[in-house]
């Protein structure tokens, strides 16, 4: 093997471990511009967010969506009667959506000429990888370059490791069989918030416990506080500035005590608990640090091209820490794949990457809060919109929700935008090219759009922030 490293010869030009989103991305990629590639993959092609994240996730939200809409169809003319959930289904239809994306990643990777080898991958050394299967060495093969993209997992915290029955992490909510009378969710940012909202519209008496202020205490605060409104009329109950402690399985109910600064101890009592309080990267038990890649903290050490401490040895997504989110991975894969071939993209700007929340009314948003902008040292001008004055949320009755844009007073150029409403995960690609472009508020301000529209609400926040 050494001589055949010697020669410049090796089995494949770039292997890629793990098949989530960065990983099929970046073998994709790469096979398409002539490279010999092999995907090592434990689990099912997809990896976590295809198989038990975003996807599965975002099927059962839509179930849950359309039974909460059902009670309201009689204002539109619509009558239904004795409606009901059930789980069961939904999760069926779920895994079958799942099932479907899966298989379809599988067939592109074969079709691109990706080489799939089912197992897990171990480095022999920086360029010799071993595929393990059911414990044993299965195969051996060597790469010239190598991508780490090996994903998450979800954090545990001490005294509170999941047991699948009573304590639980989404992986576990997204294969209930039955809907819980109760459930406590530790965790309010993406995950803890979407997991909540659906069980509460399945039928769950909910309450939320997050230790920081508010709910998905990264988003600019006017939106997580709205949406935090959102979720106590829908009988949601949320605990900030809070902590879950002595929490102990009994009597087949979780018990707990919360922790709430200036005030007396509070007894919790579910069915379930929901762990949701961040995710740590796959890098152990890789061999990487044998082969000389640095990990802090549980990720993966890298430059703005995604190369770690080994020259030919890349890393994206997850494991290489940052925001952890599917369409990140993505994008890494890109610029990895194009640093390996030597055409290099421009670095990641974490601040034109959209973020987004599933729930109803969901969040989407881009850049910078005004808060963020402050204290970055921006002197800022914002606008806001609410859809209450939109004439398409008015038709179609969805009035809860607002946009809100942050601007640079120096040059007007966008430096944030913010959405809470039905629809503004599907609005915020406008946002998103709006932040890539560095476009102004004049030009937000100034664009045509269809009427009648949620996406005007952008214009009229633009034009609001000038004064309009």
């Amino acid at each position: 093997m050494q001589e055949q490293r010697e020669s410049g010869l090796y089995d494949v030009d770039l292997a890629v471990i793990g098949s989530g989103p960065g990983g099929y991305e970046a073998a994709l990629k790469a096979a398409r511009i002539g490279m010999k590639v092999a995907l090592v993959e434990k689990a099912a092609p997809g990896g976590v967010c295809v198989n038990w994240g975003c996807i599965p996730t975002k099927a059962l939200l839509r179930s849950a969506d359309l039974f909460d809409e059902l009670p309201k169809a009689a204002v539109y003319g619509v009558h239904v009667e004795n409606a009901s959930f059930d789980l069961a289904q939904a999760v069926k239809r779920s895994r079958n959506v799942v099932l479907k994306l899966s298989k379809g990643i599988e067939f592109m990777l074969g079709k691109a000429g990706v080489e799939y080898r089912q197992g897990e991958a171990r480095l022999s050394d920086s360029h010799e990888i071993t595929v393990v299967r059911q414990g044993a060495p299965d195969s051996v093969f060597s790469a010239r370059h190598i991508i780490i993209a090996t994903g998450g997992r979800f954090r545990e915290l001490p005294g509170l490791k999941p047991d699948g029955r009573h304590i639980i992490t989404s992986r576990e909510a997204l294969a209930l069989k039955e809907v819980p009378r109760s459930m406590l969710v530790l965790g309010g940012g993406a995950i803890g918030v979407e997991m909540a909202w659906f069980y509460a519209k399945a039928g769950s008496k909910v309450t939320i416990v997050e230790m920081m202020p508010r709910i998905l205490p990264l988003e600019e605060s006017e939106i997580s506080e709205a949406l935090g409104r959102s979720f106590e009329k829908a009988g949601i109950e949320i605990i900030t500035g809070a902590k879950l402690e002595e929490v102990v399985c009994s009597d087949g109910s979780v018990h707990g005590v919360i922790l709430r600064e200036g005030e007396e101890l509070r007894q919790a009592l579910a069915d379930l608990l929901l762990v949701a309080v961040g995710v740590a990267g796959n890098a152990e038990g890789l061999g990487l640090e044998e082969a000389g890649v640095e990990i802090s903290r549980g990720f993966i050490l890298t430059d703005d091209q995604c190369r770690t401490a080994v020259p030919h040895i890349y890393a994206v997504g997850d494991v290489r820490g940052g925001m952890l989110l599917a369409h990140k991975a993505s994008a890494e894969a890109a610029i990895a794949v194009a640093a390996i071939s030597g055409n290099p993209l421009a670095a990641l700007d974490e601040t034109k990457i959209p973020r987004c929340v599933y729930a109803e009314p969901a969040v989407a948003s881009v850049g910078l809060t005004e808060a963020q902008a402050e204290a970055a040292g921006y002197r800022v001008i914002t606008g806001r919109s609410m859809f209450a004055a939109s004439g398409k949320a008015n038709a179609y009755g969805h009035l809860e929700g607002m946009v809100k844009l942050v601007f640079n007073a120096a040059d007007h150029r966008l430096l944030g935008a913010h959405i809470l409403g039905r629809s503004a995960v599907e609005l915020v690609g406008e946002i998103a090219l709006a932040r890539h472009l560095e476009a102004t508020v004049e030009d937000m301000a100034h664009t045509v759009h269809a009427h009648p529209t949620l996406s005007e609400t952008i214009r009229e926040a633009a034009e609001h922030a000038l004064g309009q």
